[in-house]
């Protein structure tokens, strides 16, 4: 990477880090609030927004355009603007908006960024924890400044692995793989929010974590700091229309990379 290109990250990790916090409190001032939120249904009653959502995300893309505004921006509720700058956000202003309307702290905001098909920043901010993640490429893992470094001793049988699950997916499929995680010695949590269990990959809490079916928005913020912390991703298809699309998503710390591959038949 170009000295000008990491300069550039430097300068895009420190303006995720303020939008992710003022994102943060705005989205933390709905949910101490929520019984004021019309919630509305997406494609099924369990796939839910709010007026949240999409308030979190008009100040995440003003914040962006204010900056950067050739930079390209793909959030959940507005979709794809294409930008000039070789840059693109992928952010999801409220990732676990079930757990949030119903008045479980398991949400956040997710901010990533792409250069060349590769996740570079991932800024993930957990208001009700009051933990911010951030990672850039080449500069390392953070949560509350504190550096992130993956443990190799940590398996799927001495430690606990994420699982996610959505209407895109069977639920015959998520039993087989809850399955072949159970008979492999592991054990499982899902927390409604598939971007924070990747951050708590990044900070050791999960040894990994798997979901069939997820968008660039849900993961790639995500992706950054397992990267960062010393772990390992499976790619997300971001050429041409793959960006918009979901994919299987899998994020492993070095010593559970080959179980879970086998586990999610990858």
């Amino acid at each position: 990477m170009t000295s000008h290109v990491t300069s550039g990250l430097e300068a895009r990790l420190a303006l995720a880090e303020t939008v992710a916090r003022e994102a943060g409190a705005l989205a933390l001032d709905y949910f101490k609030n929520r019984e004021k939120l019309v919630v509305e249904t997406k494609r099924d009653p369990q796939d839910v927004v709010s007026v949240a959502d999409r308030e979190v995300e008009v100040l995440i893309r003003a914040r962006i355009a204010e900056a950067y505004p050739d930079d390209g921006v793909l959030g959940e509720e507005y979709g794809l603007d294409k930008g000039r700058s070789g840059f693109t956000w992928a952010i999801d202003p409220i990732d676990g908006t079930s757990p949030f309307v119903n008045g479980m702290p398991n949400w956040c905001v997710s901010i990533g960024l792409i250069h060349q098909s590769e996740p570079v920043i991932g800024v993930i901010s957990a208001p009700c924890h009051d933990e911010l993640y951030a990672a850039a490429l080449g500069l390392g893992a953070r949560l509350n400044g504190k550096p992130l470094s993956l443990d190799a001793s940590r398996t799927i049988r001495n430690a606990v692995t994420g699982i996610g699950a959505n209407n895109h997916v069977k639920p015959s499929e998520v039993a087989r793989i809850v399955e072949n995680l159970l008979e492999e010695g592991g054990n499982f949590i899902r927390n409604g929010s598939g971007a924070l269990m990747l951050a708590y990959v990044a900070a050791g809490r999960l040894v990994g974590y798997y979901e069939p079916y997820m968008h660039a928005w849900d993961c790639l913020a995500g992706y950054c700091l397992v990267k960062e912390a010393g772990g390992w991703f499976l790619p997300f298809p971001v050429e041409g229309d793959g960006l918009t699309k979901g994919a299987p998503v899998l994020a492993a710390a070095p010593g559970a990379i080959d179980d879970l591959k086998r586990v999610a038949g990858i």
